[in-house]
């Protein structure tokens, strides 16, 4: 079997109904790929045109292509008819025969009879009149059929990708009287075995806060970038773990000797200790975010290489953002958390809980910055990744 690289646009209307999560962890169920890319765009009226260029002379359906363009010319502008926001999420599958398993998991617009077992049976719409006039028509996602097509897009999308893509908070407006906030949330590697749709469905609960998507980025987490992103909880390991250390030495050291061991030998042993297991704990952390173990690596240069896990990295924009996606998200220990928040119902232990959140708009920023969200970098992950799949 061939590996591909797939793609699904989610469009402006589906992102606004929070059909988002519906949609990615219905392709992810039904596809059986990985989700390898994933990146915002609000069009511009040059990628709107030059899009609708090539649907033009695609070898589909008269009346099925008049839909599609007229869809794309009212809803991807900036200035739309409608007057919402014309954000767009770039997804990117990969796998075997990937073009055919996103055609099946995504169904037809074209079948009278469509079922909610695809996503556009349960997201899409084509309505027409006895005499074949269009009275309601939504794609729910756009996707490429043919390996032609699917590269002819994607080409598109990548030199569009720094103008037209990135983080969207300008995007997005709000009253005067708001104050709105950028938070990070980063689904966990252990949401993305091959078939899960976990992803999809944590997504589904946060778009109960009624916060906007802005930004989206895949990650593999190097090394260094778990040690900085996770390197505050070394001094809350040194300090919340010391008293755990304390009691395993005391059993230890009382089981080793057949003279009394005092308190103070105990202390000190654990103060000797704390750093060291700390440090375990936190490494622990890192290989589980990175998939690769810190202690094997001694190359500088080797601890800034993509990691073997895969991240999603989602940014939410709204009034009381943080607030509202940590409510959402729950305690840190899915055991505390109360019921219906992501680790509630997602989270199996303190480290592998569902999602990260920032917890605060100076952590929001830091984090930001690690995993690449602070700024469009240039040129894209997402433009780099396309380009290298499918170089001549």
């Amino acid at each position: 079997m061939a590996n591909e690289l797939a793609y699904a646009l989610i469009t402006p209307y589906s992102l606004l109904k929070s059909r988002t999560g519906g949609i990615i962890g219905r392709v992810l169920a039904l596809s059986g790929l990985d989700l390898v890319g994933a990146r915002m765009y609000a069009p511009s009226d040059a990628l709107v045109d030059e899009y609708c260029e090539i649907l033009s002379r695609r070898d589909i359906d008269a009346e099925m292509k008049t839909g599609l363009l007229e869809y794309v010319d009212n809803n991807f502008r900036e200035n739309n008819k409608f007057g919402i926001t014309n954000r767009t999420l770039l997804l990117l599958f990969e796998g075997d025969e990937a073009i055919a398993a996103i055609k099946r998991s995504v169904g037809s617009l074209s079948d009278p009879q469509a079922q909610g077992d695809t996503v556009r049976g349960t997201y899409g719409d084509s309505i027409r009149t006895t005499d074949r006039e269009w009275v309601h028509f939504e794609p729910a996602v756009f996707i490429g059929t043919s390996t032609q097509s699917v590269g002819e897009d994607l080409h598109l999308f990548a030199r569009y990708a720094n103008s037209d893509g990135g983080i969207l908070e300008h995007v997005v407006q709000f009253d005067s009287s708001e104050n709105p906030q950028t938070t990070l949330v980063m689904l966990k590697p252990d949401n993305f075995k091959p078939g899960n749709s976990r992803p999809g469905n944590i997504i589904d609960l946060f778009s109960r806060t009624g916060l906007w998507i802005v930004g989206a980025k895949m990650l593999r987490l190097s090394v260094a970038q778990a040690e900085e992103f996770y390197g505050p909880l070394l001094d809350v390991f040194r300090a919340k773990l010391r008293d755990a250390v304390a009691d395993r030495a005391a059993q230890a050291l009382r089981a080793a000797f057949e003279f009394p061991i005092t308190d103070a030998a105990v202390g000190a042993t654990a103060d000797l200790l704390k750093d060291a297991n700390a440090r375990h704990e936190f490494y622990r952390i890192v290989q589980y975010m990175s998939g690769r173990n810190p202690y094997e690596l001694t190359d500088h240069d080797d601890k800034k290489a993509p990691g073997g896990e895969r991240c999603l990295a989602l940014l939410y924009r709204g009034p009381n953002a943080i607030e509202k996606i940590r409510t959402c998200l729950g305690s840190t220990n899915p055991a505390d958390a109360a019921p219906g928040t992501v680790r509630s119902v997602y989270g199996n232990d303190l480290m592998k809980n569902g999602a990260h959140a920032s917890d605060s708009p100076e952590n929001a920023e830091r984090e930001r910055r690690i995993v690449g969200l602070w700024e469009n970098e240039q040129p894209s992950d997402l433009q780099l990744l396309i380009n290298d799949r499918l170089s001549d």
